[in-house]
């Protein structure tokens, strides 16, 4: 092979050049691999803890809701039917915002205590025979946030559930763009530069029928770190990644904690119950000067349909006792993903020690010959 661009010799070798450009690209599949393999254990961590949050959030809300449900069923049944319709789309929103669909908290809060309004007003607060109309119904629920019949529990409510459900979101989109991180390096473009010096350093010694030659660790770095100077530019940003990430799991404990603040919403939900029936004679007052005299229609409302069985099965794999709570999963993981705050910087010494180059003391390959020291 006297045309050999890269795996040039004295004298004549067993390369041709076919053979030397399928060698280059054997070389860029061989580093691809490697690179993938010494990431694996990184991506899986972060992926499985990522589906094992989300799962976790997922049975979390589903609690939650049934404890809420369930409030209605054992100490309002009047108005159960119509509160479970509330409360499902109450958590609906939740499990929407958590899992990254662009809804308001305030929104979607100040939604359920505006239409839980007028369910309280028709069962607790003014009760007849029949319920009050549609229309009537519609001036409650606007008139909702002046009377203010719940006193400071939706304001309680809105504050609680923002910073939590915000902060559960956060650390979900962060984890999904640590994989990302990791999927871009995974699949890196070789300079032409790059993929030369690899072909030499990988594939010219069976050319020389050097067919046991490893480079050596010297040689292996100065390439390795060469093709991997776009990578290693990561190491600072994913440093600052894995620092934000504490700082933030840190903030999603203790008054935050969504586990606390989701599976105590039914407290807060009665509180705001309790207060408007203490207050009833006085806000019924208030809903007469705004809304009139309460306008009726002859239905009656079914009593409470929620199946209170239902998902227990599912419901009992999430113990609040069990020792394994979201606090602790989170710094478990946070403990285990610590260990790879240097990942990106020291990649290229990882892959060669692992993967790449000979063992000291061993005769290796320089990039011309084998030595017995580089």
């Amino acid at each position: 092979g006297v045309d050999l661009q890269v795996c040039t010799a004295k004298n004549l070798t067993c390369c041709t050049k076919k053979m030397e450009e399928r060698y280059q690209s054997a070389a860029k599949q061989d580093i691809q691999q490697v690179l993938q393999t010494s990431s694996a254990t990184l991506k899986f961590l972060i992926s499985h803890n990522a589906a094992a949050f989300q799962e976790t959030f997922e049975m979390l809300i589903k609690l939650a809701e049934n404890y809420t449900s369930t409030l209605f069923c054992t100490a309002y049944r009047n108005m159960a039917a119509e509160a479970t319709v509330r409360v499902q789309e109450f958590f609906t929103n939740v499990g929407l915002f958590i899992f990254g669909t662009d809804v308001s908290t305030e929104q979607f809060v100040n939604r359920f205590f505006d239409t839980l309004f007028p369910v309280v007003y028709n069962h607790v607060i003014n009760p007849g025979l029949t319920d009050i109309s549609l229309e009537y119904a519609e001036c409650l629920r606007m008139a909702r946030r002046d009377i203010r019949p719940f006193g400071n529990v939706p304001k309680n409510a809105m504050g609680q559930m923002g910073r939590s459900l915000l902060s559960s979101r956060t650390f979900l989109q962060a984890l999904n763009l640590g994989i990302e991180v990791i999927n871009t390096t995974d699949h890196m473009h070789f300079s032409k530069e790059c993929s030369r010096a690899l072909l030499r350093m990988q594939y010219c010694p069976p050319c020389q029928g050097l067919l046991l030659s490893k480079p050596c660790m010297g040689y292996c770095l100065n390439i390795i770190r060469g093709c991997l100077a776009d990578v290693a530019e990561v190491d600072l940003h994913w440093r600052r990644y894995i620092q934000s990430l504490e700082e933030l799991s840190s903030a999603m404990s203790g008054t935050y904690d969504i586990e606390h603040v989701l599976l105590n919403f039914h407290s807060l939900v009665n509180d705001a119950l309790v207060q408007a029936r203490i207050h009833g004679p006085e806000l019924s007052e208030q809903v007469k000067k705004i809304c009139g005299p309460p306008v009726r229609k002859p239905t009656q409302s079914p009593g409470c349909s929620f199946d209170q069985n239902k998902d227990n099965q599912g419901l009992k794999m999430f113990s609040r006792d069990s020792e394994e709570t979201l606090t602790k999963r989170r710094k478990e993981f946070m403990s285990h993903l610590r260990l790879y705050r240097a990942f990106f910087g020291g990649l290229a010494d990882q892959l060669c020690s692992n993967e790449l180059a000979a063992a000291d003391g061993l005769p290796c390959w320089n990039g011309e010959g084998v030595v017995k020291r580089y």
